[in-house]
């Protein structure tokens, strides 16, 4: 009878042992998953976000979205600045930020440009018309 008293708690000793042994190393991985997520610096996304960046200047940005792309511009050295302090989930927050802030700008630039454009056609449709009627009377 004792015997069987010192197996069962021995077996209930090991099952705990183990449980706690599982329960460590599920810790570890979860340590180390999260540490790989945090220390994988967002180059592909602070690559996308300079090309956007760079694609809202060339549409004009800087001239008919200047607080956009002021606001862009800053996010983007602040993920710039973050990335080199090793602060990766700030950089990638403040990428993405820049990223939507540039391509804001973009279509602002391009909405303004559009509208340019048909104010110019309206009034190149007017000075025709008032050419056309002075040439008839």
């Amino acid at each position: 009878m004792e015997l069987k008293t010192m197996k069962t708690s021995t077996a209930k000793s090991s099952f705990t042992h183990l449980r706690g042994l599982k329960l460590a190393a599920l810790a570890i991985g979860s340590t180390f998953v999260l540490a790989g997520c945090a220390g994988n610096p967002p180059s592909e996304q602070y690559a996308v976000t300079q090309s956007a960046v760079n694609s809202a200047v060339s549409a004009g940005g800087t001239e008919f979205a200047a607080v956009e792309m002021k606001s862009a511009q800053d996010k983007l050295k602040q993920a710039e600045i973050a990335m080199h302090d090793k602060k990766y989930d700030e950089a990638r927050t403040l990428a993405e930020q820049a990223e939507w802030d540039a391509r804001v700008a973009e279509r602002k630039a391009q909405a303004i440009k559009a509208e340019q454009a048909v104010k110019d056609s309206q009034k190149g449709v007017q000075e025709l018309r008032q050419e056309s009627q002075r040439t008839v009377q």
